[in-house]
């Protein structure tokens, strides 16, 4: 039995909402272990994989000030990942057209095909949940939403 199904079997929980904010912060853990395996052997960590997919999903190219507002991880360096990107060719950038102080950035062909090998593979972020149907997989989205106060 792993450390967490043991912590989480303890019945020392002052109540049930102790146990559920426990047992969040263990899931949060695993998950991102399970995140780091599929992304290391594409090496990657998950803050440029975050930026990798903020760029793809962007329009136009973004400032890393922008890149850094819907960034999951406030407390990254996105200056520092963002030039880790450029050196690995996932990423481009650009001297902004308004503003030359600004740097735009976006996403390469490299880093397209390498999303796409990714959303494609056989071990997917999707299969992190592979024990877990769609229909609670919408029932755990709804919670996680209400708890975050977003419902």
């Amino acid at each position: 039995m792993s450390i967490e199904k043991d912590i989480l079997q303890i019945r020392k929980f002052r109540n049930e909402h102790h146990k559920c904010v426990v047992n969040l912060i263990f899931t949060h853990n695993w998950v991102t272990e399970q995140l780091k395996l599929v992304l290391e052997e594409e090496d990657l960590t998950l803050q440029q994989y975050n930026i990798l997919r903020i760029l793809r999903g962007s329009d136009s190219p973004l400032s890393t000030l922008q890149i850094r507002e819907r960034m999951l991880d406030k407390m990254s360096d996105t200056s520092r990942i963002v030039d880790r990107l450029l050196l690995k060719k996932l990423a481009l950038k650009s001297i902004n057209k308004k503003d030359k102080r600004l740097v735009d950035v976006k996403i390469s062909a490299k880093g397209i095909r390498l999303l796409q090998k990714l959303d494609q593979s056989a071990y997917t972020i999707d299969n992190v949940l592979q024990n877990v149907s769609e229909t609670d997989a919408r029932e755990l989205n709804r919670l996680l939403d209400k708890v975050r106060g977003s419902a």
